[in-house]
């Protein structure tokens, strides 16, 4: 048997995995955004009318901006905070087994459901909650800060509570492989601790700050359950309205925006990718 045969056996129980659990519903999604719907039948035609709609809507505009917007504003916060955090376990935790508790102090959230620290802030938040009798107890405020629940603030803190690790994570990892005689050199060799953050550690640490942009936007454009409670819906996303017209049995409207959906994170990944060889630098 040749090795090009051993090669195609090798990762061909793999191929077989991906197109029947990721190839064929990916499929079926394409292919039902092309049908059409009366009402009360779907007929499988070959027609853009679903894509259409979705294009020529501007609230279906502005649901992909909000999304965006979401996804980007949570990656900002996850990434500066998931480097300040990666950076101080690193560099100035000298001792491996702190390090390590410090480490999985962070997971000890996701100890518990998602659901109930999504909750958790509902009675944290409100009106009658324990920040706002906090601050008014201390006189900071003279009433309730109405703003911090079922509002886009509630839907980006909730966010962040729960990615902010999916940050975390890939920044530390990759940080603790830098070699410490590399920033000896740059000490010796004059540079700044700015001057050490920007030209050394962050390019250094690109693999993880990419891994980790992956995770969180990805994370926070396919989801629809946050922003529909944090935001008292008041605010959506793509997902939602995918879910409200699933709801309502237009399934070809609903595939179609998946598919557009889809195709804004591919490109997202891709432009990363393009950026990052995250191949290359995993592979050192």
């Amino acid at each position: 048997m040749s090795k090009t045969m051993i090669s195609w056996l090798q990762v061909l129980p793999m191929a077989m995995i991906l197109i029947a659990f990721v190839g064929i519903p990916l499929g079926t999604v394409v292919s039902l955004s092309f049908w059409t719907f009366d009402g009360l039948e779907y007929f499988p035609d070959f027609t853009l009318e679903n894509y259409t709609k979705v294009f020529s809507s501007w609230v279906t505009w502005k649901i992909f901006f909000n999304t965006i917007r979401y996804a980007v504003i949570t990656w900002g916060i996850a990434l500066v905070t998931g480097f300040t955090v990666s950076y101080y376990l690193v560099f100035h935790v000298k001792s491996l087994k702190i390090q390590i508790a410090l480490f999985l102090l962070c997971t000890i959230p996701f100890w518990t459901s998602t659901v109930i620290r999504m909750i958790s802030w509902i009675p944290f938040l409100g009106r009658e909650g324990i920040f706002n009798n906090a601050l008014m107890a201390v006189g900071i405020v003279d009433q309730p800060l109405e703003f911090l629940l079922f509002s886009d603030f509630a839907v980006i803190l909730t966010y962040v509570n729960l990615f902010t690790l999916f940050m975390i994570v890939p920044i530390f990892n990759a940080m603790v492989k830098i070699n410490p005689n590399v920033i000896e050199a740059a000490l010796d060799a004059g540079a700044s601790q700015v001057q050490i953050l920007w030209n050394v550690i962050i390019p250094l640490t690109r693999t993880g700050i990419a891994l980790g942009t992956i995770f969180v936007t990805t994370l926070v454009m396919g989801d629809f359950f946050i922003v529909r409670v944090m935001s008292g819906g008041q605010s959506t996303s793509v997902v939602s309205a995918m879910k409200n017209n699933i709801d309502q049995l237009f399934y070809p409207q609903a595939a179609a925006m998946a598919v557009l959906l889809i195709a804004v994170v591919v490109f997202m990944v891709s432009v990363i990718l393009r950026i990052v060889d995250v191949r290359a630098e995993l592979a050192k």
